[in-house]
């Protein structure tokens, strides 16, 4: 089986999917340096020895991390004040590789084993009570993440999206079949007078405009995917 440039590069990276890098995740800023559009040194995590991995990969020349992505920097794990948190459950919507456990209204616990460090799950949550913690010392970059570590964190996220994907399919199941049956609904009321028939038009337009507003995004997700 060949290897895309995009599939190289990818390899490459930490798969932290931080989205530092201006892309929503690892395998997008791949692509991009592949075909040219994104620099090799928009990936803080990987670091300087990530920018060399890249280089080598590309044929590019070796340049510094751009400022503008963020600093190269000990790994850190994200904490969770236990006595802070409401449950709001924001935290675990934001986390690219389900490191963070929890469920509505009940207190969230962060698995250190299995965070990535991408800062994510900070902005959302509405009380603070989030902190990044260093914990790789002085070693940045791929001295402070293996290989191991990144293959992990990708199926991780391979995972959550299936099954993000595969949630969004069943709910949109869901509605389709209650479009249907509100359609036969409307379609078996009786009507007697102009006034009747009207508002039953009405609502079989109302729902014959809701079922194709559906489909046409159901459509445009099985594009994406």
């Amino acid at each position: 089986m060949t290897t895309s440039l995009a599939d190289q590069l990818e390899d490459l990276l930490p798969q932290t999917q931080c989205t530092k890098c201006g892309y929503p995740a690892c395998r997008p800023y791949a692509e991009a340096m592949a075909s040219g559009e994104a620099e090799i040194n928009q990936c803080p995590p990987g670091g300087m020895e990530g920018v060399r991995r890249l280089a080598a990969a590309t044929g590019r020349k070796v340049i510094p991390i751009n400022p503008a992505n963020g600093l190269e920097r000990p790994r850190p794990v994200a904490f969770i004040d236990e006595a802070l948190c409401i449950g709001c459950t924001l935290c675990i919507q934001a986390c690219p590789v389900d490191a963070i456990l929890g469920a509505a209204k009940q207190m969230h616990t962060i698995l250190p084993s299995l965070c990535t460090g991408c800062d994510l799950c900070v902005a959302p949550c509405p009380v603070d009570c989030i902190a990044m913690i260093p914990v790789t010392g002085e070693c940045t970059g791929w001295d402070a993440w293996t290989q191991q570590d990144a293959d992990a964190a990708r199926d991780r996220h391979d995972f959550r999206n299936a099954r993000l994907r595969r949630e969004r399919e069943e709910n949109d199941a869901r509605l389709a079949a209650k479009a249907v049956e509100k359609m036969r609904a409307v379609t078996a009321e009786v009507t007697n007078t102009p006034e009747e028939l009207a508002e039953k038009e009405r609502k079989r337009a109302i729902i014959a405009a809701a079922m194709e507003r559906a489909r046409l995004k159901a459509a445009g997700n099985q594009e994406q995917n």
